[in-house]
Parts: structure tokens; C-alpha cells; sequence
């Protein structure tokens, strides 16, 4: 058997690190033009260390505003619609001449000249109108076997695909002792449906997310002021595996190659292994839930509310070395008061709750990411899982609407990404006159989640093998070129 040196395959204990599908392919068919394997191999690592942002990338946070925001009513706003689909917002300048937004984001107006607007989000031609289906696909790149377009999902279960979180703390984990992948400050959740898309799924438990989902109702601003290190949960068995699995491995090469204690002596890897045993208890994890080390005016830039500290927190944990951050909208996707869901109220609850609690900590959260330097290294994405109907007060999704609501609308809407490679002041594609469907660019949310993987340097085509072993692309889209610089 001919084994390549340094490249994991399917009989090790991480095949996931091995070749994908796609290379094996192309690798089959290239003798034909004389290309041996080994040239193969190394065009592939010379065009995976390249440009187009690949691998810049060091840590991910996804700002996930679930329930829909109503792209129209913030930051794609229309001119001269009739009275049934015109925003009851004005519009404001941006710092991109020729670019507007709703007076709903007056902050980040005066910051997207540092990140990439899409306004070109698009479900089309199969759009998926129930929140759980959307979350699901956005958050795994896969659909659900059970969809409806207004009903619930069943709940989250080990066969389901893993949340991208998940699939990269397994590929990209991180080189220190610290919380690999974080989920807060509540999960995602449609009616009873509770996680769907937030979990390793078929990867095991050992790759979930450490969620930190403090008590108190999802109206209770303060609940952030009483965080602890206690708050984070994770089935202590679980980590137990994790810790036992890594040792295992450690002993094994320890008896195949002796050297190996004389060649890294200088890491101490006892003390390393120490301290990742008492993970949650001290070091830079304990260090980064101490809020009350960040000065007050600090917390009050971000806005003392459970989004802004989530997003301040979001922020200390990327310091700290946490690879994946997934700030969750804090209020259930389908409900009432602060949540997006605007079917009926759209005028008070975007003015009054929703959008002044993102438009501040979210451009704090920006700008206070790129002035540390950490936004180089860091990919930002803030979306939903669609938009809201150009028409108010007609129902899509067999939801009922108000004059002054927008139901469900999946075919159009829009999505922020920073840092990392991602170009700085541009709008990629554009909406048609009323904002129901892209007009040029369309980004499918597989693709921006390609992108994802891409930026912190995973081939998004990587094979993955289910719970019945069967090969699985991390996602079956292409990333966006146009999006990094």
C-alpha cells in the first residue's frame, strides 16, 4: 500500500484531513497529460497558500440575526414604491457614495466603507421560508429531510450535519488551550424547536459548541452581567472523551517514534496538557468572561444589552483564541418584542428595539475589531436566514400579516462580511427596484458559507463521512471570489 507522508487518509483516525473527492478526480485524469501525483499535490498546495483570501482567516464570529431582518427597512432601502411596499423609514447617505441605508443604522452607515455589503442573498429558484429549514442550511450548508413551509422541524438529533463551527474546530483546531468554538447568548430556536443547526450532529459530542446561554428571560438586558465560567456547559463526559481521545494518540505516537519527547522537550507538553485539563477554570478562558476587566466605557459603546456584551464577549474570546464565536440574535426566531420576525408592528419594533440595539454594538463591534488589528485575522459575517416581503401585509408563508408587517421572503435580502481578506467598502450585487430579487450577483447562502470555509483556509469541498459512513462534502458550493480583495 503506498502511503503519502504527512497526508491523512480514510484509515487514520482523521480522514477528514485527507484528499477531497474533487482531487482524487483530477488527480485520476491527469496522467492522461502527463501530470504525476506528486505534481498534483504540490499545484494543489501552491494554489491553497495563494491569494483570494485563502487561509487568512484565524478565527470566525457569526453575528446570526435569526428571524429575518427585513432588508428593506434597513440597509436596501428603495425609492418610489407604492405605499404597500414603501419603508415607513427615510434614507441616509452612507460612506460609500451612492450607497444608502435606513435611519434605522445611522453607526454603521458611517463604518461600511470597512466591510463588504451583499445585497444579493438569494434562496432562488428553491426558496426556504420556514426559519428552522433556512437557520438549518445556512448554518450546516445541507436542507433538512423534513421541511414545510410554515411548520416546525423535528428537533436536533446525532444524524444531522454538523454545524460549520463544529466542522472547524475538528479541521482547524486550535494550537492553544482555549475554548475552540462558542455559542451564545441563547440557541437558535424556532417555536419549540430548539438547537436545530447548532450542534456537532454526526462529527460526536466532542465537537459541540460550548453554549453559554445565561438564565433569565430573553427580555432580561442584564442577564450578561451575571455571567460566570460555570455558565458554560458542556456534558463533562464529553470533554473527558475529548481529552482521553488526544492522549490516546498522543501514546501512540510516543511508542511508534520515541524521538518525539526529545524533539518537542522545549513545549513542556505535560504542562500544555495540564492546563487544557483545567480549561474552564483558568488561563485565557477564565480571563476573557472576567467583563469587568473592560472599562466601562468600553461596555457602554457596545450598549448595555445582551447583544452588545455578547458581541464585546464575542470580542474577548477572539483575543483569548477562540476559533469560532456564534452570537445568536438574542430573542427567539418566531416571536414578538426585539426579534426580527416582523409580522405584524414592523414600524416600532425595528425603531424602537431591533435595529438600535444592532446598529450600535454591531458598529462598535467593527470598529473596535479593526482598530486592535484583530479584524485582519478574523472573518465577520452578519446575516439572517432571509429578508422580509416586498409587499407588506400579504402573506408568503402562511403566516399572518399585518398592513404593517413583512412576512417571510427568501429570494432577496441581505448580509455583511469583514476582516480577513474580504474587501473593504464594496457592495457586492445588487437588488432589483423592489428588493424581491437580486438584479445582478445572486450569492446563495451555501456560497457565502463556502466563503467561510475558504477564508480560514478549508477547501469547502473537503469529504466528511456521516454517522453511516458515507462521504459527505463540508458543503456542495463554490466560495465567491469577488468578496475578498
Amino acid at each position: 500500500m503506498i502511503r503519502i507522508p504527512g497526508q491523512p487518509g480514510r484509515d487514520l483516525c482523521d480522514p477528514h484531513l485527507g484528499l477531497t473527492r474533487r482531487d482524487l478526480i483530477r488527480v485520476g485524469g491527469s496522467a492522461i497529460l502527463g501530470l504525476t501525483l506528486g505534481s498534483a499535490l504540490s499545484l494543489k498546495a501552491r494554489a491553497a497558500g495563494g491569494g483570494g483570501g485563502f487561509g487568512k482567516a484565524k478565527h470566525v464570529v457569526m453575528v446570526y440575526l435569526q428571524g429575518g431582518p427585513s432588508h428593506l427597512d434597513l440597509w436596501d432601502p428603495k425609492e418610489n414604491l407604492p405605499d404597500k411596499m414603501r419603508s415607513p423609514f427615510k434614507d441616509i447617505a452612507t460612506k460609500i457614495p451612492g450607497t444608502r441605508f435606513t435611519e434605522l443604522l445611522p453607526n454603521l452607515a458611517k463604518l461600511n466603507d470597512r466591510f463588504t455589503t451583499i445585497r444579493s442573498m438569494s434562496y432562488t429558484p428553491n426558496g426556504l421560508f420556514n426559519h428552522t429549514a433556512a437557520i438549518y442550511q445556512i448554518m450546516t450548508g445541507y436542507t433538512t429531510d423534513k421541511v414545510s413551509p410554515s411548520g416546525q422541524l423535528e428537533p436536533p438529533n446525532a444524524k444531522d450535519f454538523p454545524n460549520f463551527g463544529s466542522n472547524i474546530i475538528r479541521l482547524k483546531p486550535p494550537t492553544e488551550p482555549v475554548l475552540p468554538f462558542v455559542m451564545l447568548p441563547r440557541p437558535l430556536q424556532e417555536s419549540n424547536v430548539v438547537g436545530k443547526g447548532g450542534t456537532a450532529g454526526f462529527l460526536g459530542k466532542s465537537y459541540d459548541p460550548y453554549t453559554l446561554f445565561p438564565d433569565g428571560d430573553d427580555l432580561d438586558m442584564n442577564k450578561m452581567n451575571r455571567i460566570k465560567v460555570d455558565d458554560l456547559k458542556l456534558r463533562p463526559d464529553v470533554f473527558a472523551h475529548r481529552l482521553q481521545r488526544r492522549a490516546r494518540l498522543r501514546t501512540a505516537m510516543e511508542d511508534a517514534m520515541p524521538e518525539i519527547d526529545k524533539a518537542v522537550a522545549s513545549y513542556q507538553l505535560d504542562e500544555y496538557y495540564g492546563k487544557a485539563l483545567d480549561l474552564i477554570t483558568s488561563g485565557k478562558a477564565r480571563e476573557a468572561f472576567e467583563m469587568d476587566r473592560e472599562p466601562e466605557a468600553m461596555r457602554e459603546r457596545y450598549g448595555m444589552n445582551t447583544f452588545g456584551q455578547s458581541l464585546l464577549l464575542a470580542r474577548r474570546l477572539v483575543e483569548a483564541g477562540t476559533r469560532v464565536v456564534e452570537v445568536i440574535w438574542p430573542k427567539v426566531a418566531n416571536s414578538d418584542n426585539h426579534s426580527w420576525d416582523t409580522h405584524t408592528g414592523l414600524t416600532s419594533r425595528l425603531r424602537d428595539q431591533a435595529a438600535p440595539m444592532f446598529d450600535k454594538g454591531f458598529s462598535a463591534f467593527i470598529e473596535d475589531m479593526d482598530s486592535r488589528g484583530l479584524l485582519d485575522e478574523t472573518i465577520v459575517v452578519a446575516l439572517g436566514e432571509f429578508g422580509r416581503s416586498p409587499e407588506k401585509g400579504v402573506s408568503t408563508s402562511g403566516n399572518q400579516n399585518s398592513s404593517d408587517g413583512r412576512d417571510h421572503w427568501p429570494y432577496c435580502y441581505t448580509a455583511a462580511v469583514a476582516g480577513a481578506g474580504i474587501k473593504r467598502g464594496y457592495v457586492h450585487g445588487e437588488s432589483d427596484a423592489t428588493g424581491a430579487s437580486p438584479k445582478s450577483d445572486p450569492v446563495h447562502p451555501t456560497e457565502l458559507l463556502a466563503s467561510i470555509y475558504h477564508a480560514i483556509g478549508i477547501d469547502p469541498e473537503t469529504i466528511v463521512y456521516n454517522h453511516l459512513n458515507q462521504p459527505r462534502e463540508l458543503v456542495k458550493a463554490k466560495y465567491v471570489p469577488a468578496l475578498f480583495a
